[in-house]
């Protein structure tokens, strides 16, 4: 009887144990990964530029507010469920309108749109202007990939994602979001982001740089963003483009400064082509020939 309660504890603590180590690795929360979707995540991805974290804060803003009414709503229907049942109260009221309660169901909600009008307007502008830039890039859609020309550099990268078998995905560079040729950008620099398209309409879309321009034929559509911290961010295709559409991502590197040159070098590009040229002096007026001797000169 004693050897066999050792052996039933032996089994429990081994049990137990066990489950301790399958609980933990259950509530371990994987680290987050800048610029990619991660499973279990229930956020939007980690924000890299100041648009991104300024469109997370205001999603917060208004997360407050739906749970706001939505709590409201369902007290409100619970009150009146209890309240007003036939149980409860066997002879309804015979009034159709009260002016206070029709007054606050319509002054409140334009008060809720002020509110996030307040809030959402600067945002927008934000996104809708284009600062001094530094560098341009031009994004052009294909059916299915992403050609890039950096104008002012010489530089243009046609880009593919990566099939299943490539050596060169990882869980870092994951399928369906890397690509062959990557593009680079230095962080701390606003870049101008220009996209069209040479077929039919795409969408160039970065959702840690909080960028979605779409591509259309005979357009050019402007964005920008800033990057304030290095790292590889994945985007996709967000327009239903064609067959492929789910096949086109989007593979940006923020890099330093100096490493953004090396690359642009490796490239075949030229730094000296980003440089503003120096206004060259107008050329002086000739002068007038002098007079041949013994020729009359008119009078003036």
């Amino acid at each position: 009887m004693k050897r066999t309660l050792e052996a039933f504890s032996r089994r429990a603590a081994a049990a137990a144990a066990a489950l301790c180590m399958m609980s933990g690795q259950a509530l371990a929360i994987p680290a987050p990964v800048a610029g990619r979707p991660v499973d279990g995540a229930i956020d939007l991805q980690a924000a890299a530029t100041p648009a991104a974290q300024n469109i997370h804060d205001f999603n917060n803003f208004i997360l407050f507010i739906i749970i706001g009414i939505s709590v409201l709503v369902l007290a409100l229907l619970v009150w009146v469920m209890v309240r007003y049942n036939r149980r409860a109260n066997p002879t309804p009221k015979s009034f159709t309108h009260n002016v206070l309660v029709e007054v606050v169901w319509t002054v409140v909600p334009v008060l809720i749109l002020v509110l996030i009008a307040a809030r959402s307007f600067p945002i927008l502008y934000e996104q809708e202007r284009t600062p001094p830039t530094e560098l341009t890039i031009k994004a052009i859609g294909n059916s299915w990939f992403w050609q890039y020309e950096y104008p002012e550099l010489g530089v243009q990268v046609a880009s593919n994602m990566l099939p299943a078998d490539d050596s060169q995905l990882s869980a870092e560079r994951p399928y369906l979001l890397a690509v062959d040729s990557p593009i680079y950008v230095p962080i701390d620099t606003n870049v101008r982001i220009q996209v069209t398209s040479n077929d039919v309409i795409h969408s160039w879309t970065v959702p840690s740089f909080g960028v979605k321009q779409d591509a259309i034929p005979g357009r050019i559509n402007q964005g920008w963003f800033r990057v304030t911290r290095e790292g590889t961010y994945f985007g996709q295709c967000s327009e239903l483009c064609g067959v492929n559409h789910a096949f086109m991502p989007i593979e940006v590197r923020a890099v330093s400064r100096a490493e953004f040159d090396r690359w642009v070098v490796s490239q075949g590009g030229s730094l000296a082509q980003a440089e503003t040229p120096a206004v060259a002096p107008p050329a002086a007026a000739p002068a007038e020939a002098a007079p041949a001797a013994g020729v009359e000169q008119p009078a003036r």
